[in-house]
């Protein structure tokens, strides 16, 4: 075996150049969801925050708009661009019947959204609320708020 040596000047430089480039709110895909149960399985991901959290979502397409008349979810409109990488549009805390939703929904459709990404782990208004905080942070949410 040959011993190696490492520049840590230069993998500290990496580090930081990575960190720079990568943006604060970011999808971060689950390895594996084989072998969930349900006919078929949840397309499940997660999203890192600002705070370092993460938050497991299920990804719904646009054909499946109201998500939100019998439970209440933090609720991101993503696009993707031509390497599939996700970026949110907006991010909204819901409530159960939300009655902008759909309005928020049309608005994120016109602006390039086409998944909804829903997070309903959270235990109240004020959870929810600051979930969207989290996931909004310091990236542009292209003219649309929660």
């Amino acid at each position: 075996m040959r011993d190696r040596t490492i520049s840590w000047a230069a993998a500290l430089r990496d580090l930081k150049a990575d960190r720079a480039t990568r943006p604060i709110t970011r999808e971060e895909r689950l390895r594996s969801t084989a072998g969930l149960r349900g006919s078929p399985p949840a397309a499940l991901s997660a999203w890192r925050g600002v705070s370092g959290r993460r938050y497991v979502v299920v990804v719904h397409g646009f054909d499946q708009p109201d998500l939100v008349t019998a439970h209440p979810a933090v609720v991101l409109a993503v696009r993707r661009d031509a390497e599939s990488r996700a970026s949110p549009v907006a991010v909204r805390a819901c409530e159960t019947g939300d009655s902008g939703y759909l309005g928020w929904l049309a608005a994120c459709a016109q602006l390039g959204a086409v998944e909804i990404h829903v997070h309903r782990l959270a235990e109240g208004q004020a959870e929810r609320a600051a979930i969207a905080r989290d996931l909004t942070g310091p990236v542009p949410a292209a003219g649309v708020s929660p």
